[in-house]
């Protein structure tokens, strides 16, 4: 077991700086700076959230209910779908069920060996995040896989009876015409065109924890890779078999899936990722005000002179971090759709 905890002799023990627990420690320059820039990450991810998000509903047109394709619109087979026609779904769901297996195992095995006190850490946050969304992912692809192995198989009952009443499929209308013969030279017999249903709840609750996922995975591994471990090995800290695999196979089976399946990365979600950080940051401080506590991580304690200009640096690493993700998924669609540009089916 040690292989995989490693030795408790060579852990780093966070130093209590001051009492977190008292008045003295929370009313002072230092909390206000950091509660303007939380409150003002607050308000623009809101702001930018609301702005968009409320795009996706559908406007009222006379009587009938329309919807534009916007930045917000997700359509339901893009939840399940690989990017490549040539890939069968079963793929997708075969490697979202195998990470969402091996994910699980990882958090047991951390929650049993340390205790529920493992969700005191980022880390643990993210980690139960993407778990999650292998779990529900994996959900919609056997969902997926059902509709696609219905099509294949010509099923006329369910093809006809329930493209109809999804909507998948209907005859296109033809306008109105004065002259008949016009209509029938120029549009010919009416033909069947694709209506894609767009996607429900579920869907966008997958997308968004997605999209959450991108940007929270670079942040802990970044963070981790990059400042916490150098400035740890100072003090003899040992990297055990667990911790490891809980900073890199989190970032290659997000990429792995990111890399198969077809959902749309919408800028603006990037709220969301600002939000979710926020839920951690307000969580730390109310369990720091009632309870006398080390802090996880050390640029989050306020006792520090330097802690508003340490949290507006975290504020302003979201951005990279995001916009590393963003980068990755262009890349993905400049070389597929270069490399298959008859197979590939994503939305850029």
């Amino acid at each position: 077991m040690n292989f995989i905890t490693g030795s408790p002799k060579g852990s780093w023990q966070p130093i209590m700086t001051a009492k977190t627990n008292v008045q003295s420690y929370w009313l002072n320059w230092r909390v206000l700076l950091c509660a303007i820039w939380v409150l003002a990450s607050i308000i623009l991810s809101s702001l930018l959230i609301w702005k968009y998000e409320r795009s996706r509903k559908p406007a009222r047109n006379g009587g009938r209910e329309t919807q534009q394709e916007t930045q917000a619109t997700l359509y339901e087979d893009e939840t399940w779908r690989p990017c490549l026609k040539g890939i069968h779904p079963a793929w997708l769901m075969a490697l979202r069920v195998v990470a969402f297996i091996v994910l699980l195992v990882l958090l047991s095995v951390n929650a049993a060996v340390d205790g529920g006190s493992i969700f005191y850490y980022y880390t643990q946050w993210t980690f139960t995040s993407i778990t999650i969304y292998f779990g529900l992912g994996s959900l919609l692809s056997m969902y997926g896989c059902y509709q696609h192995h219905k099509k294949a198989t010509g099923d006329k009952v369910d093809n006809v009876d329930g493209d109809a009443e999804q909507g998948m499929y209907v005859a296109s209308e033809l306008p109105q015409s004065s002259n008949a013969s016009d209509q029938e030279k120029s549009l010919g017999a009416p033909e069947e065109i694709l209506v894609r249903q767009h996607a429900g709840t579920w869907g966008y609750i997958f997308q968004i924890i997605f999209q959450i996922n991108a940007g929270a995975v670079m942040l802990t591994d970044c963070v981790f890779w990059f400042i916490i471990v150098p400035f740890l090995t100072i003090k003899d800290y040992n990297l055990n078999f667990l911790i490891v695999n809980m900073h890199t196979i989190n970032a290659v089976f997000l990429i792995g899936d990111t890399a198969l399946n077809c959902l749309r990365f919408p800028w603006f979600r990037v709220g969301y990722f600002c939000l979710w950080t926020v839920t951690y940051v307000i969580f730390q401080w109310i369990v720091h005000a009632c309870i006398n506590l080390w802090w996880p991580y050390p640029f989050l304690d306020l006792s520090s002179s330097y802690a508003p200009l340490w949290y507006f640096a975290v504020a302003l690493l979201h951005i990279p971090c995001y916009g590393i993700f963003a980068l990755l998924m262009k890349l993905k669609h400049y070389v597929l759709s270069t490399r298959y540009p008859d197979s590939y089916q994503c939305v850029r």
